[in-house]
């Protein structure tokens, strides 16, 4: 089977990969930048931390993809910074952890317990958890491993119709540019993420932190790099704002004081592909279901909101199979593209 992707980001290049692994012919059509969400995201393996009020169907999801990641990274034969550290789940005030305490298991860790896991956290803080199911991995890394794998597949251009395609099946994971190639609701969600660097060690474990009402989560990683997000904005721009590092370093500092005396190494801004219900695009699109002499079968995955990293697996496992065999997993109903086609 001959497949086209358009999008190059780790949905696509995780896709390919795994088409590629059965045997398919794959081509991905993608400029090669570095404008994806995967560039200015920070890699938290954490299916609990994001679905407190998410869909059963993606709560399943992103547990079944959580499960997949120690295989998927341990199969990419090279350091991409994934860690079993778990993570601790902290709060500033009271207030703090009455909130945040909705999303968290009943045993809790005073100030002392806390800091004997991590003696750079504040005194000040309240109360927290310990979620050693946690994991995280380095984007950048995995995106720059799979790129090397599939070396020789990968044609750097930009692709005006999905249709014009020579291909029998095209896969758009586009992120938000799958809106202009599908006409499928596809925006972005901007996100604004600081990158600290300075002497490694200072974390053992992702801080996932509320102080006085803002959150914030901190992700260390074996360099000495320490990762700082994220806001979240309904904003098409790439503007990185002085309120927002204001908002993401003071929160970072209260929670661990010495981040202080880290140096400011890089502010980005991106976008995250969000969809109306906040809802993965997964399945094929019913106006291109046939595919044949009208044109490639058109397969959509995008949309992945905040977790496109943490469903890259799954994603790449169940349209890998709907792909090749034309037969979609049950379980990919509740995210079928055709949800928001019009006639």
């Amino acid at each position: 089977m001959n497949v086209s992707i358009i999008g190059g980001g780790i949905i696509g290049l995780s896709v390919a990969w795994r088409l590629i692994d059965r045997g398919a012919r794959v081509t991905v059509h993608d400029p090669g930048g570095v404008d994806g969400a995967w560039h200015v995201a920070a890699g938290m393996l954490a299916p609990g931390r994001e679905s407190g009020f998410e869909d059963p169907a993606l709560i399943t999801l992103l547990d079944e993809s959580a499960r997949r990641w120690p295989d998927f990274a341990g199969r990419l034969g090279t350091d991409v910074g994934f860690d079993t550290s778990g993570t601790l789940g902290v709060a500033l005030t009271a207030d703090d952890a009455a909130e945040a305490g909705r999303f968290w298991p009943a045993e809790r860790l005073g100030p002392t317990a806390l800091r004997e896991r991590e003696p750079a956290l504040s005194p000040r803080l309240r109360a927290g958890v310990h979620l050693p199911a946690d994991r995280q991995v380095d984007p950048r890394r995995v995106v720059a491993a799979l790129r090397a794998r599939l070396r020789g597949h990968l044609v750097p251009e930009c692709v005006g119709k999905a249709t014009d395609l020579d291909a029998d099946v095209v896969v758009v994971a586009a992120g938000c540019g799958t809106a202009d190639l599908t006409g499928l609701p596809v925006r972005p969600v901007k996100g604004q993420l600081l990158r600290l660097r300075g002497e490694p060690g200072l974390l053992r474990h992702v801080i996932d932190g509320a102080a006085d009402g803002r959150h914030v989560y901190l992700v260390p990683r074996a360099d000495g790099e320490v990762v700082v997000g994220a806001t979240q904005e309904e904003l098409g721009d790439r503007t990185v704002t002085a309120g927002g590092v204001l908002d993401l370093l003071r929160a970072a500092v209260d929670l661990v004081p010495a981040l202080a005396d880290f140096a400011l190494a890089e502010t980005t801004a991106g976008h995250r592909p969000g969809t109306p219900d906040n809802m993965p695009l997964l399945g094929t699109l019913p106006r291109y279901a046939r595919g044949g002499a009208a044109g490639p079968r058109i397969v959509v995955a995008a949309g992945h909101h905040r977790n496109g990293i943490l469903l890259a697996p799954i994603t790449a496992d169940l349209i890998a199979d709907l792909v090749l065999t034309g037969r979609a997993d049950p379980s990919l109903a509740p995210f079928d593209p055709g949800r928001f086609e019009c006639d």
